[in-house]
């Protein structure tokens, strides 16, 4: 192999440090028990242009975190790549910056809060490298407990919006009509050829020009990478779920505090993908959409809190975060701005 990397990792992170470490350290160990051998920067563990076998190449782009994440890979991975922004870009934003310095054949954008498998790593190389018609893929991802998370889509659409915003993706999830945006209807223990793949876990080739590919950095959060894939095959690229690649994924680790924010960043990503893709009118019907599930979700969590006379928390949270979605009183900077899926 040459001494450039063949797979270079972009971690975007913001205030999750604790899960951060156990990325990179997984990242780390993943490429010491593998053909891939970490070595951070420079790109050979010896120095540029002394190195053999295959290099895995670490870079972390941290958002302005105020948790101490940017201060903890300085002192615990002094060969991870740190770029520490003085402000929080969104997360296409800052994973653009890794991917533009990435010198990797392959670029794999990762989730701060991902833990690689064994073997994880190595896997989606093999599998781009046997496959060149493939412009991206993506691995498997779990839950800490084990269970599968549904990690490739289908194409996004208004169907799969309503059948989302009316609950009728989770009250029918093993139905492909009302099911089949997540394929919640599958096991996931297969490697297929799919629309997208989540962000979380996002292997990319690079273009014919040797550039790395973009996200569209006027998406703060989600759908970035919905509009990435569906940029890729637009451009005849083939995308892939690699279904024994596997990751540890934390979803949901940010928590209640700050979901109203995770919400109206997901709604809007859907109302910018559709207003790109499909016209004024699809975002017009989507943002309809995405206002009359809040308004239900609102509806239910009222519900239930008055029939607990108001004695579960959750019920409660539940109800105020969709009575902020919907207030347009209520700023996502106010409520504090995130950058990882979860």
């Amino acid at each position: 192999m040459s001494n450039s990397a063949d797979l270079s990792v972009i971690v975007v992170s913001y205030n999750t440090r604790e899960l951060l470490r156990e990325c990179l350290a997984s990242l780390c160990s993943e490429g010491s028990e593998s053909p891939l051998t970490p070595s951070l920067s420079p790109l050979t563990k010896g120095g540029e242009g002394e190195g053999s076998g295959g290099i895995l190449e670490i870079i972390v782009v941290d958002n302005a975190s105020f948790d101490g994440s940017a201060e903890m890979v300085q002192r615990e991975f002094p060969t991870v790549q740190l770029i520490a922004n003085t402000e929080n870009r969104g997360f296409g934003a800052a994973a653009n910056q890794g991917l533009k310095r990435a010198k990797g054949r392959y670029l794999l954008v990762l989730n701060a809060d991902v833990r690689a498998m064994p073997g994880a790593l190595e896997r989606l190389v093999e599998f781009m490298d046997a496959h060149p018609e493939a412009a991206a893929c993506g691995g498997q991802l779990r839950y800490p407990d084990g269970r599968i998370q549904p990690s490739c889509a289908s194409e996004l659409t208004l169907w799969a919006v309503f059948c989302e915003q009316l609950f009728l993706a989770r009250l029918f999830p093993r139905t492909r009509l009302f099911g089949g945006y997540w394929r919640t209807w599958w096991d996931f223990n297969a490697t297929i050829e799919v629309e997208q793949v989540m962000g979380a876990c996002l292997c990319l080739r690079r273009l014919p020009n040797g550039d790395p590919p973009l996200f569209d950095e006027d998406y703060f959060l989600y759908c970035e990478d919905t509009d990435l894939c569906y940029r890729l095959r637009q451009a005849g690229g083939r995308i892939f779920y690699v279904h024994d690649a596997v990751f540890v994924h934390h979803l949901g680790a940010s928590g209640e505090p700050i979901r109203a924010a995770m919400v109206r960043y997901y709604n809007r990503g859907k109302e910018r993908f559709f207003r790109k893709f499909h016209g004024r009118f699809a975002s017009g019907v989507c943002w309809l959409l995405n206002r009359l599930g809040a308004l239900l979700r609102l509806l239910v969590g009222l519900l239930l809190t008055l029939l607990t006379l108001g004695r579960v928390p959750r019920f409660r949270r539940y109800a105020r975060t969709f009575w902020q979605v919907l207030s347009p009183l209520w700023s996502p900077v106010d409520g504090g701005r995130i950058t990882a899926r979860n």
